[in-house]
């Protein structure tokens, strides 16, 4: 018997220089006839967002904002978004920013007019099945950073405030109906963000490619995508308005998200609990455990991290491929641990637990226990 698997790949992209230039037409495309713009409280105020508004407003759709999305958005910020979605009789989201504005734009669409709450619809089994999938609005993705992936993606992942765990919230219509990858975008981003969110990019693409699940076009998406973050990420890091480079960063951003349908692992079942209950930055806690998860995984992976250091003209095999991991954190100015991230030992206990119940544990080389992922966390310190 041979190899078994479910696969979805994604949407229309518009991916080019300048190309929020089509963002009303686009919009018109799909329906859209009064948008909900929603981005972060950082960038409401900034030029790239004053100039997607002026291009919807130029085509008769208004200018409706929502920006109240904190950097790991909760439920709270999802109802806030909600009262203003309806209160202005919106028919479409437009999400505009990071992570934390792709994913909170798509909660909104989805939870409009629900008969469930929206943990009830949590990505656990066939738990989306119980959503009316006529409500949910359609949604035009707008990234302005490269690192998610969001823009690519049938999930969201929003913060319970009650627990401080992450949760992923899955239905097949939130993958957006077009995504518009502008890089120009992404040049005002600030360099920690710029490091940040590529080492996300990173993340995604080495644990789909070390996921030993069964899904050979996310392996090879996910290896060419390693290959473009590690030429890449530092010339976006050190020369911002390089557009080649972040273009480039764009597309890994991307396919790191496509890639890791074949699934994540213990980067982001550590990550996802130490942003939830530090409020620290995705990408670069991914970027702080990395070398330590490496480690960790070396004995179900070094095969596998032998020939993608091959492919990507590392020398040494797994301990060069480490090596430059490493390097690269230094290039960027990645803290050296979690305890630099203000990550105290007194709640590893906490930590841990939190760490288990993420579904990305299933996607890791290494069974995780509650003994070995808590010295992972130590290891992290």
């Amino acid at each position: 018997m041979g190899p078994t698997a479910n696969w979805s790949y994604p949407t229309t992209i518009r991916f080019g220089i300048g190309r929020i230039s089509e963002l009303a037409a686009e919009c018109k495309a799909v329906g859209i006839t009064k948008p909900l713009l929603v981005t972060d409280r950082a960038l409401a105020a900034l030029p790239i967002t004053a100039q997607a508004l002026d291009i919807l407003d130029a085509a008769g759709l208004g200018r409706a904002m929502f920006s109240e999305v904190d950097p790991n958005p909760t439920e709270t910020n999802m109802d806030a978004g909600l009262k203003v979605y309806r209160a202005g009789a919106h028919d479409g989201v437009v999400a505009f920013g990071g992570g934390s504005a792709l994913d909170l734009g798509k909660m909104i669409a989805l939870m409009v007019d629900q008969p469930v709450g929206v943990w009830e619809l949590e990505d656990i089994g066939d738990w989306w099945t119980s959503a009316k999938p006529d409500t949910i609005a359609p949604i035009i993705a707008v990234p302005t950073t490269a690192g998610t992936g969001s823009e690519v993606g049938r999930a969201g992942v929003l913060t319970d405030s009650a627990t401080h765990r992450k949760k992923i919230i899955f239905h097949p219509k939130l993958m957006p109906a077009v995504t518009i990858c502008d890089p120009a975008l992404t040049v005002g981003m600030p360099a920690f963000i710029t490091a940040g969110t590529g080492m996300d990019a990173l993340a995604h693409c080495l644990e789909a490619y070390c996921s030993p699940h069964y899904h050979p076009m996310s392996q090879g998406i996910a290896l060419e995508g390693m290959r473009l973050v590690l030429e890449n990420l530092p010339r976006a890091y050190a020369t911002p308005d390089d557009l080649e480079a972040r273009a480039h960063m764009m597309s890994a951003a991307a396919m790191g998200a496509v890639a890791f349908q074949k699934g994540l692992g213990a980067i982001h079942s550590l990550s996802h609990p130490v942003g939830a209950v530090y409020n620290t930055h995705h990408g670069t806690t991914n970027a702080v455990v990395m070398p330590m998860v490496l480690d960790f995984n070396r004995p179900a992976i070094e095969d596998r991290i032998e020939r993608a250091a091959a492919y990507l003209g590392i020398v040494g095999g797994f301990d060069g491929f480490a090596a430059r991991v490493m390097e690269l954190r230094t290039e960027l100015s990645i803290p050296a641990n979690l305890t630099a991230m203000g990550v105290e030992a007194t709640r590893l206990d906490e930590l841990t637990d939190m760490a288990l119940l993420d579904p990305s544990c299933g996607g890791n080389p290494v069974e995780m226990t509650r003994a070995n992922t808590r010295a992972l966390f130590e290891a992290c310190l």
